[in-house]
């Protein structure tokens, strides 16, 4: 009988996807270096444990949760219980009632919300505290706490209706839930609060997220819902979005899916109150966590109170973040080499392109001054946002700097791009038309086409 081999891993030839994975893993390096000691608040509606259907899912998201925290991340889980809610009330024949999507909670209702709560909650501690072999629980241990962290009080009256026991945040107890983090616990809370004078109230999850994240200053604030994320008015997926345009997409009722309407609003106001981030992800998407925070591009939307992307000019810090972006390109003759001396010593000229915290592009401007004219070199973007209109940005950035030294051309030298620079309004132009200095650093070995324009 013939044993198999089995396949050497390690191999670079054995084509099973390991330079893929390897890959992936290196662009994740940063994140996880930067997420370490950091605060995110989940947030999931009751959907994720609603039947039987969805228990891979919720064994999935919980397998996620247990990687975020391996990762030194601290976590805050705060849930929902709707649909089992609903379904309580179902079974001793009491009719939900709804205004404006905010449960009408009364007596009745509120037994079968501790009831549908207090099932919820222990499913999710029951879920965190796995730890099969041969799973991604295998030796995990979460510590799960909770406790009364929310004073509430009554909605009241709205439009002529009694809430009645449905609640509003009063106080979130945050130092409280910092002390349980500085633990390295996973704060899980449910969204019911007491009043001072002891009485319960049933709060909506999506307030009680809100509420959580702004007051322990959390860098992310993340709500799986129905949907992909948030969409413009032509129904394509919104990648990042300011606090500004978030509100602006809201006020002007542009369709989204239930859930996603209903957050919206609590989301821009945790982004404007200081929330570092906030995400719209799909619960029903396997890895959407993973994939929005440990890959360049995202899956899902992601809320700032700035921009996303910033364009500024480099400093020293950034001298190995730029010869790693640069690194691929001069291994294949497309830029120049510059030693880390020369970078260092000349880092001052380059304007970087930072996405999230990574920087992504780079350019560089060299003048000269006598001819006025500059020259622009080193324009690199990463693969993952070449069409992301970076390059173009940085172009127009180091036009810029460039006329503010009251220089009138702009020329590159390039062997492989031309037609990019040409499409710019970059003319094909004879090497005499260099500045005598860069002309006499030419070289003719690269041949380099000479591109230049008025500026």
């Amino acid at each position: 009988m013939t044993v198999a081999a089995k396949p050497d891993l390690l191999d670079p030839h054995h084509d099973n996807g390991n330079a893929r994975l390897v890959a992936w893993v290196r662009q994740a390096a940063p994140y996880i270096h930067a997420f370490r000691g950091k605060t995110f608040v989940i947030a999931f509606g009751g959907e994720v444990l609603e039947n039987s259907d969805e228990l891979a899912r919720a064994q999935a998201l919980i397998h996620d949760i247990a990687l975020l925290d391996s990762m030194g991340i601290h976590l805050v889980l705060v849930h929902g219980a709707r649909p089992q809610i609903d379904a309580e009330m179902r079974a001793r024949k009491l009719k939900p009632r709804f205004h404006n999507g905010l449960r009408v909670t009364d007596a009745a209702a509120l037994e079968c919300v501790k009831r549908a709560m207090g099932v919820t909650r222990i499913e999710i501690e029951a879920l965190l505290s796995q730890g099969l072999p041969n799973t991604p629980m295998a030796g995990a241990f979460l510590r799960v706490t909770g406790g009364n962290f929310i004073t509430a009080r009554p909605v009241g009256v709205v439009d002529g209706i009694d809430f009645q026991y449905t609640g509003a945040v009063r106080k979130i107890i945050a130092e409280e839930i910092q002390a349980d983090l500085a633990q390295e616990n996973v704060v899980l809370i449910t969204p019911i609060g007491a009043s001072p004078t002891g009485e319960i109230f049933n709060l909506a999850w999506e307030e009680v997220a809100e509420a959580v994240a702004v007051a322990v200053k959390a860098d992310k604030l993340i709500y799986l819902c129905d949907a992909p994320g948030l969409v413009d008015k032509k129904g394509k997926l919104i990648d990042a979005i300011t606090a500004e345009d978030a509100a602006q997409l809201h006020s002007r009722k542009v369709p989204q899916s239930a859930e996603a309407t209903r957050v919206l609003p609590g989301a821009v106001r945790a982004c404007r109150n200081g929330v570092g981030r906030v995400h719209f992800l799909d619960r029903r998407a396997d890895g959407a966590m993973l994939m929005e925070f440990f890959t360049r591009d995202g899956v899902g939307t992601v809320i700032t109170q700035a921009p996303l992307a910033v364009l500024r000019e480099a400093t020293h810090d950034d001298v190995g973040a730029v010869m790693n972006l640069i690194a691929p390109l001069e291994a294949d003759g497309t830029l120049v080499r510059r030693g880390r001396e020369r970078l260092e010593m000349e880092i001052n000229q380059f304007s970087v392109v930072e996405h999230d915290g990574v920087i992504v592009g780079c350019a560089a401007l060299y003048p000269f001054v006598k001819e006025k004219a500059a020259e622009l070199a080193c324009l690199a973007v990463t693969p993952e946002f070449r069409r992301a209109g970076y390059g173009e940005q940085l172009m127009l950035h180091i036009e810029a700097r460039a006329q503010k030294l009251k220089l009138k051309k702009l020329f590159v030298l390039t062997t492989r791009t031309a037609h990019w620079f040409v499409e710019r309004d970059f003319n094909d132009v004879g090497l005499d038309q260099l500045p005598a200095p860069r002309r006499d650093m030419y070289n003719f070995q690269r041949r380099s086409k000479v591109l230049m324009k008025s500026i």
